[in-house]
């Protein structure tokens, strides 16, 4: 299922993000008002009422929101890449802020805490599904190049969609969902 080619649009993906989480950082750091202010707005429209729910649903409704943030990803791809460079760099710099906000409030060691059990499953699956995208868009171009019908090509990144970015996605909801909060717990509790 793997192919050489797929590397490039891999390490985009992956460059995109992270550099943009690393502006998210600097944007904190210099003015730390941004970064608290995103995290209000984090807390207030994705975080209202998560903590009250039993994990099963928190996982189900954490899943439900990456899911849709991947399915962007992999369909912005047939808006020429705008829209998955879009949406990785706007979540880089929103999940860099925030991190960095939250190192300044708490410490380093709640931050790995906080991120690392589902971030290590999360994030592959994020830049994963921006990977796709950029395959779609390469696709779209050999189409109005070469003549590669692209329609017919798209199936090859749903079925990585299908097989990685799903159950990467539920994996790293189940986590965050059941194995995160315990984690956070221990740590603040030490």
């Amino acid at each position: 299922m793997y192919d050489r080619a797929d590397l490039k649009p891999l390490i985009i993906s992956a460059a995109i993000f992270l550099v943009s989480c690393l502006m998210g950082v600097l944007a904190a750091r210099e003015n730390p008002e941004v970064g608290t202010t995103l995290l209000t707005l984090f807390k207030d429209t994705v975080g209202t009422g998560m903590t009250d729910r039993p994990p099963l649903e928190l996982a189900g409704i954490l899943f439900i929101n990456n899911l849709g943030a991947c399915v962007l990803l992999f369909i912005g791809g047939a808006a020429f890449g705008v829209l998955t460079v879009f949406i990785l760099s706007v979540n880089g710099i929103v999940i860099g802020a925030i991190l960095e906000t939250a190192r300044m409030m708490k410490g380093m060691t709640f931050v790995l805490a906080a991120i690392m059990p589902h971030g290590i499953v999360e994030i592959p699956a994020f830049i994963l599904a921006g990977m796709l995208g950029f395959l779609l868009t390469r696709d779209l171009f050999r189409e109005m190049t070469s003549g590669v019908d692209a329609a017919a090509a798209a199936l090859y990144p749903a079925r990585i969609f299908i097989v990685l970015v799903i159950p990467l996605v539920a994996c790293a909801a189940l986590i965050e969902a059941f194995i995160t909060p315990e984690i956070i717990l221990l740590v603040a509790s030490s």
